[in-house]
């Protein structure tokens, strides 16, 4: 039976009691319709996760009891920081959650010229909120422990000024074969929106900034296919993906 995976906010420890968060709650609760004595795992961000059991159930609040600490982790030991510029509708939704269960370890949503999204203000900070927890839900669903870090939104200037990696690339329909290159541990790869990033201004401020320009094979790829595909090929080469 597969256990159900909750991630708290709480710093958890071995062998305590804890009150979790109405969310997670009324998902336990009301949704899954679980009970007392029912098992679920729980984790916290900080590494690892603890088997528990429900001892209670009201209202608002789930009470679990943990066990003790497992070291499991199952993260790359490849570092990828995803730009993107924002999607329409749940296309953005989407590419949280599978750039997610793909192994990103931060993903920052950016304004570019042909961005089509215009987000400012108490907006734009609710769907960073709302997007964080789309990674959360990820990450129970998939196994990871530790959840993405969701940036505030930036424009592309500014993250091209700030974001550092071992290897920056920018895809781009255009580009040429990249050479052999030492394994990295850490990428920044940065992806543009369905107009695409304009080629005399953003492209060349990327390669400016270190950024390397590849292109995904000779088919031109959705803005909310590309990422993926790239981050798959990536841990492939210098990750943890591999066909067994």
């Amino acid at each position: 039976m597969r256990i159900t995976r909750i991630y708290t906010t709480q710093t958890l420890g071995s062998n305590t009691t804890v009150a979790l968060e109405p969310g997670p709650s009324s998902h336990l609760a009301r949704v899954l319709r679980l009970g007392v004595g029912d098992p679920l795992t729980l984790f916290d961000g900080r590494g690892g996760e603890y088997p528990g059991e429900i001892t209670a159930v009201d209202k608002k609040h789930v009470q679990v009891q943990t066990g003790g600490h497992r070291d499991i982790e199952c993260e790359s030991g490849l570092s990828i920081h995803l730009g993107i510029a924002i999607s329409r509708g749940e296309r953005m939704d989407w590419l949280v959650q599978k750039s997610t269960e793909l192994g990103v370890t931060a993903l920052t949503p950016l304004l570019t010229e042909n961005t089509g999204v215009k987000l400012s203000g108490d907006r734009a900070t609710k769907k960073i909120q709302h997007w964080q927890q789309v990674a959360i839900s990820a990450c129970e669903q998939c196994g990871r422990n530790r959840p993405p870090v969701i940036h505030g939104l930036q424009t592309l200037e500014n993250w091209l000024a700030t974001t550092d990696a071992q290897s920056k690339f920018v895809l781009h329909h255009r580009a040429t074969t990249v050479e052999a290159r030492e394994p990295p541990t850490s990428i920044a790869l940065l992806v543009g929106p369905e107009g695409g990033l304009t080629e005399a201004g953003e492209i060349k401020a990327a390669e400016q900034a270190g950024f390397t320009a590849l292109r995904l094979g000779p088919r031109v790829l959705r803005t909310e296919t590309a990422p993926l595909a790239a981050i798959a090929i990536l841990q492939s080469h210098w990750g943890d993906m591999t066909l067994l």
